[in-house]
């Protein structure tokens, strides 16, 4: 069965938000036996939703909207559905009762505008939103169904889970759908692709994605089959011979990020970590801590950006940037060895480098970086020549030493 996602909002068309909400709604519908066909953003524009929902309602027979729900007059859903479906709105008292509710146990005042969250599109069912003032709508005819639902993602994760879900799943679909997911650390996507692209394209049973970004590559491989059970076996046959194939690079398996996979091995490993960072400006200590619980493993972090605070906050020796710079190697594992000892760490890292757009030279050019590990069996360093602008390479040179700090733990070479 084919289902269609419109994401509603014009700041989704905008650089400063994305739309996670489809990603997330793909992944549940596939489950229950969906395929998603297509994913559409459309701005808070009455005419143009109302088109794009008459569309979709031709070609899919599952159609969800997320968005355009709230009180304001820029939020249209309702508006264009009912435009769309040549079905009135009906106002509901029970709904702007279970709003006022809302607002009475927050010690507030319901405001007027409020009310118009409360039309409901006539023939539909009310989904109670427990997270949030915006009632969804689930509305079903012979032409198939369409789901309404708000934006944010924790009123809408909640009601899809819990009130479409199980309405989904008595619908008889013939086919079911799992898929499987590598994430591989620093190769880039091209090789990726050259090397496990024998490989999937023999199995005609699944759809392989490649997702690329910088560091990190998704390899996506989602499996049809009669039984969700049947298609696991599928997807997961085939994942085992992509990693083998790849190898070292495959960090994760469940869909988990390089930053999660180190912060979990340092939890069963019962290790702890410090960091003494110049080019990075912090961005590591900043990525390891942005996890909950990290104090349980993560020591402190030096900023030591300048060389007079490598000397003297770290105690990187001056005869050692003297003689070697304070781009290089030997710098670098004074900063991780610094970073240990001082914090008392059983891993200590130093990051050193030129992220540019300034500073290089021809001997130590923009987005040379050196990388450098110090644990109980001694040192590693890694120079990495890291293409892009400031922000690309600061970001590279983290996902480095997230990698190195990985593999070190698990004794990879």
């Amino acid at each position: 069965m084919n289902a269609e996602i419109i994401a509603i909002g014009s700041e989704l068309l905008t650089p400063q938000r994305i739309d996670t909400n489809s990603l997330y709604l793909t992944e549940k519908l596939n489950q229950v036996g969906f395929e998603v066909v297509r994913k559409t953003i459309v701005g808070d524009d009455r005419v143009r939703l109302a088109d794009e929902l008459r569309q979709a309602r031709n070609s899919s027979e599952l159609v969800i909207t997320s968005g355009g729900i709230g009180p304001t007059l820029d939020d249209l859903t309702r508006d264009a559905a009912s435009d769309a479906l040549g079905r009135t709105l009906v106002f509901d008292p029970s709904v702007v009762e279970q709003i006022e509710e809302r607002f009475r146990r927050f010690n507030r005042k319901m405001a007027e505008i409020n009310k118009r969250q409360a039309y409901i599109l006539e023939g539909a069912e009310i989904l109670p939103n427990p997270n949030g003032t915006a009632p969804g709508q689930y509305f079903q005819d012979e032409k198939g169904i369409l789901i309404i639902l708000p934006g944010p993602p924790r009123e809408l994760q909640p009601m899809f889970e819990q009130q479409c879900l199980p309405r989904l799943l008595k619908l008889d679909s013939p086919d079911k759908y799992f898929t499987a997911t590598l994430r591989v650390s620093l190769m880039a996507e091209s090789e990726v692709d050259e090397r496990i692209g024998p490989i999937y394209s023999a199995e005609a049973r699944v759809a392989t994605t490649i997702l690329a970004s910088p560091g990190d590559i998704q390899v996506h491989l989602r499996a049809k089959a009669a039984t969700i059970e049947e298609a696991r076996d599928i997807a997961e046959a085939l994942a085992l011979k992509v990693e083998a194939e790849l190898g070292k690079p495959v960090y994760s398996r469940a869909h988990e990020a390089l930053v999660n996979v180190v912060a979990r091995l340092f939890r069963e490993r019962q290790l702890t970590v410090a960091t003494a960072e110049s080019c990075t400006g912090g961005l590591l200590a900043e990525t390891i801590t942005s996890l909950a619980g990290s104090s349980e493993y993560f020591r402190g972090g030096f900023v030591s950006y300048t060389e007079r605070a490598k000397i003297d906050t770290l105690g990187v020796p001056a005869g050692t940037i003297r003689d070697h710079g304070v781009y290089s190697a030997e710098t670098a594992e004074q900063m991780a060895l610094a970073a240990r000892r001082k914090l008392d760490a059983a891993l200590g890292v130093g990051i050193t480098g030129v992220a540019g757009p300034d500073g290089g030279s021809d001997e130590i050019p923009v987005g040379t970086v050196f990388i450098a590990l110090a644990d109980q069996t001694g040192t590693t360093v890694a120079k990495r020549n890291l293409g892009g602008d400031r922000e690309r390479i600061r970001g590279m040179a983290t996902l480095v030493a997230l990698e190195m700090l990985r593999r070190r733990i698990l004794g990879i070479e």
